[in-house]
């Protein structure tokens, strides 16, 4: 192996180390963050409100691709994830609104 062969190598097991690091993140934020749309959406089932709330979810799309854009980070893309993140959401605040 010649120096510059390791050099890359050891390069690459610290990229590797980040982005294991950056996905645990991820998977923890999620995780808080499904936290707070549960009760979220227990507050709504309780108060007789829709799963959906548009005009928020559009607020945050917004508010997000214009932090992506910030971030150096595809602004679809970050649509796109987003959206799917709020799907997922509804799903959960239609199934504790019919399990009141």
């Amino acid at each position: 192996m010649t120096d510059a062969t390791t050099r890359a190598a050891d390069l690459l097991k610290a990229h590797r180390a980040s982005i294991d690091r950056l996905d645990a993140i991820l998977i923890y934020t999620l995780g808080e963050r499904f936290k707070h749309t549960q009760d979220v959406g227990h507050l709504k089932a309780l108060h007789d409100l829709p799963p959906s709330d548009p005009d928020r979810e559009a607020q945050q799309i917004a508010r997000l691709e214009s932090l992506a854009k910030e971030a150096d980070l595809d602004p679809a893309f970050a649509k796109k994830l987003l959206a799917f993140v709020i799907a997922e959401v509804i799903q959960h605040h239609k199934k504790i609104s019919g399990d009141h």
